[in-house]
């Protein structure tokens, strides 16, 4: 792990411990590949070191370490991680929401949910981060954006993991950081953004 991303988490849990966020040690790198493989994603770099150095616990966070003992908490994560899906279907189907990206509407529901299924799964994974905030696993690399996911209500919440971490828990950046003015394209969910 680079020593730049191991510096910036330190930051991190320093600033988001101090607005009352808890934290229990830190995910081994036996656990933190469990994790992935049990669910089907790389953490990308700048949220693998903060997770290995400490694992937010408060109310809201996804308690890695409890899905690895748990069946009823491996089910509660792989629900979150569903989330984003169910929410476009149900704007499909109860909304009209359709995408010109996505070509012509079927007219049947059934073959427009089949579709939407295959880009999904052609998508970037949304690792669940707080509430219904997610950053993509691709590309695998530090700096992507985090998406506030509501249904088909999708924006930026923050233009990377640090600069979500300050919007969410209200804190300023230490001058250590230097933020992305923009966020990082990422495949299929840039086009759903507001």
């Amino acid at each position: 792990m680079s020593c730049r991303y191991e510096k910036e988490a330190s930051l991190l849990i320093e600033a988001l411990n101090a607005q009352g966020v808890s934290f229990a040690i830190g995910l081994s790198d036996a656990e933190a590949g469990e994790v992935e493989c049990v669910f089907g994603f790389q953490f990308p770099p700048d949220l693998k070191a903060l997770l290995q150095q400490a694992l937010p616990i408060s109310s809201g966070f996804v308690d890695w370490r409890a899905a690895m003992g748990s069946k009823k908490a491996r089910r509660q994560i792989a629900e979150r991680m569903a989330a984003p899906l169910e929410g476009i279907l149900f704007d499909i189907k109860h909304n009209d929401y359709w995408l010109d990206s996505w070509g012509s509407r079927p007219a049947v529901f059934s073959e427009r949910k089949a579709r939407v299924e295959r880009l999904v799964a052609d998508a970037p994974r949304l690792i669940p981060l707080y509430s219904h905030r997610y950053l993509p696993d691709t590309p695998c690399e530090a700096g992507n954006p985090v998406f506030s996911v509501y249904q088909t209500d999708i924006i930026y919440y923050g233009n990377d993991l640090a600069s979500y971490f300050a919007a969410e828990f209200g804190f300023t950046l230490p001058g250590a950081f230097h933020p992305a003015n923009e966020p990082k394209p990422v495949a299929f969910w840039c086009e759903l953004v507001l």
